[in-house]
């Protein structure tokens, strides 16, 4: 039987003991090919680019999570991505959110921008700008929600009938919330990508990507490119991640509240010039975030009166590691303009210098913000 509900499935689906040894946790194939006993005969295993049973154990948990027909895994997030892109010819068009990872950014740009692909930014929040940034040669409309690292929400559903309208298809990424609390490809999404890195993974002990769709035309077109290409994880990459997805829901929960209390702290906070939440009742993203997503996440962003006053307050954390990355069982602090956006400096996506982002973990609330009180001063 298939579970109804995502922690069961997290925990089953695609993981019934080995019929070896009885092995109740998936083991680590790890192994580059596998024996054959004719020339001839079929075979669902042969060599590991191609596919590995501890690959496909998560790749089966993820997509069920996400709702979706098949999961593709990959190295990293950016392989994901550059995967996925690939599907895409010169010419061809991308309407990409004014709010995104840098190095999602970054690829479109100089990676693909030179190979010819085209690309357009614009506030997906906003139907006319969105209507008017969609072209004939647009195929894909990527979006981030919530973005990085400005927490902004596009409601998925509206993206998706204007997109589909326009014959274009919708990529999410959906590492912000992941298939714990959001459900991209039930919204009307075309594609779901994540950087299994992030809450997924969860233990920041991994780096991994994903790439979930129904569509059979990308299920194929993708489906050629992981083995034509070879982006692939290895095996103890995928154990990790499988690991990381059996306690995803119960982590989300708590990344959740503690961001929420966390957040709260903030607002109330005189050093504090500006909360990005989703939680909070005057996001402008609020109600959409609280219809298409079960909780808000475990990301907080917010503004200080100067970068000097950012760099001061995320040098002086104690619990707080100051690092890139995000969604580990500890908790990060970083400053997006230096560090993970650094990329989009100059652009129209350049964030403030003076922007703090929280990676809010599962240490104790109380902990966090009596941390975050001493840093302020």
């Amino acid at each position: 039987m298939t579970p109804d509900h995502r922690d069961t499935r997290a925990i089953h689906v695609g993981q019934d003991p080995e019929q070896a040894f009885g092995a109740v946790s998936v083991p680590i194939y790890q192994n580059s090919t596998f024996a054959q006993s004719d020339v001839a005969e079929p075979k669902v295993w042969d060599y590991g680019r191609s596919g590995n049973p501890t690959r496909d154990a998560f790749e089966r948990a993820l997509a069920s999570l996400e709702g979706g027909e098949r999961c593709f895994a990959f190295a990293s997030g950016m392989a994901a991505e550059t995967t996925l892109l690939l599907t895409l010819r010169p010419g061809d068009h991308v309407v990409l959110a004014d709010d995104v990872y840098g190095g999602t950014y970054r690829l479109l740009t100089r990676v693909l921008g030179p190979w010819g692909l085209e690309l357009t930014t614009c506030d997906l929040a906003d139907a006319d700008a969105l209507a008017d940034a969609i072209r004939p040669q647009t195929r894909y409309v990527w979006v981030e929600t919530p973005s990085n690292p400005l927490l902004k929400v596009v409601d998925i559903e509206a993206v998706a009938a204007l997109a589909h309208a326009s014959g274009a298809q919708v990529v999410v990424d959906n590492t912000f919330a992941s298939p714990a609390l959001q459900q991209p490809l039930a919204l009307g999404a075309d594609v779901v990508v994540h950087s299994v890195t992030k809450y997924i993974g969860g233990h920041s002990d991994l780096i991994g990507g994903a790439v979930i769709t129904s569509d059979p035309g990308l299920i194929e077109a993708v489906g050629f490119l992981v083995n034509a290409v070879g982006a692939v994880p290895g095996p103890m990459d995928a154990f990790l991640a499988l690991r990381g997805l059996r306690t995803l829901g119960v982590r989300m929960r708590r990344h959740s509240e503690t961001a929420a209390a966390i957040a709260a702290f903030l607002v109330d906070h005189a050093m504090v010039n500006q909360v990005y939440y989703p939680g909070l009742p005057d996001h402008p993203g609020h109600a959409i975030a609280a219809g298409q997503m079960a909780a808000f996440g475990g990301m907080v962003s917010f503004l200080v009166d100067s970068a000097d006053e950012a760099s001061r307050i995320a040098r002086g954390t104690r619990l707080f590691v100051l690092a890139e990355s995000l969604g580990g069982v500890e908790s990060l602090i970083e400053l997006p303009g230096p560090m993970t956006h650094a990329s989009v400096s100059g652009s129209d996506l350049e964030v403030p210098a003076e922007l703090v982002r929280l990676s809010v973990g599962l240490e104790h609330p109380g902990d966090l913000i009596a941390d975050l009180e001493q840093a302020f001063g």
